[in-house]
C-alpha cells in the first residue's frame, strides 16, 4: 500500500479528519491526502510546525529520553498529532476539535509500521 492510500485510510477513518501530510522534519511533503471541504490549510499548517517538531526532536535527543514517538498541538480550531516514523520523516493528521482524538491517535500508531516500511 502507498503514502497515499494510508493517509487516505486515517483520514478517513478517524471520523472528521481533515486531512494527513507525511513530511520531513526540513518542511518537505513527500505525499498528503487532504479533503477538499476541510477549510484549513493543512500543508501549510504542517510546514510551519515542521520547525518547531525538529526543535522537540532535537531537545528529546539532548534529554536521551528515546526517540520522538508522538506530539499534540490542540488549538481551538483544530487539532494536529504527529507521529515520527523515521531520523527524518513524520506524519500528522489534523482533525477539527470535536474530532475524536483518541482514535486518531490509535489508527496514526497503527499505521506507523507500514509508513515505515514504505519509506525504505
Amino acid at each position: 500500500m502507498g503514502f497515499k492510500a494510508i493517509l487516505r485510510e486515517i483520514v478517513e477513518e478517524s471520523g472528521g479528519g481533515l486531512g494527513g501530510v507525511i513530511m520531513g522534519y526540513d518542511g518537505i511533503a513527500i505525499e498528503e491526502y487532504l479533503r477538499e471541504e476541510s477549510g484549513v490549510d493543512v500543508q501549510t499548517m504542517t510546514i510551519e510546525y515542521a520547525s518547531v517538531l525538529k526543535e522537540i526532536k532535537r531537545t528529546v535527543g539532548v534529554l536521551k529520553t528515546g526517540d520522538l514517538e508522538e506530539v499534540s498541538i490542540i488549538s481551538e480550531r483544530c487539532c494536529v498529532i504527529v507521529r515520527g516514523i523515521s531520523d527524518e520523516f513524520f506524519v500528522s493528521l489534523v482533525l477539527p476539535a470535536d474530532g475524536n482524538f483518541g482514535k486518531a491517535r490509535y489508527l496514526l500508531k497503527r499505521a506507523a509500521p507500514g509508513l515505515r516500511e514504505e519509506l525504505k
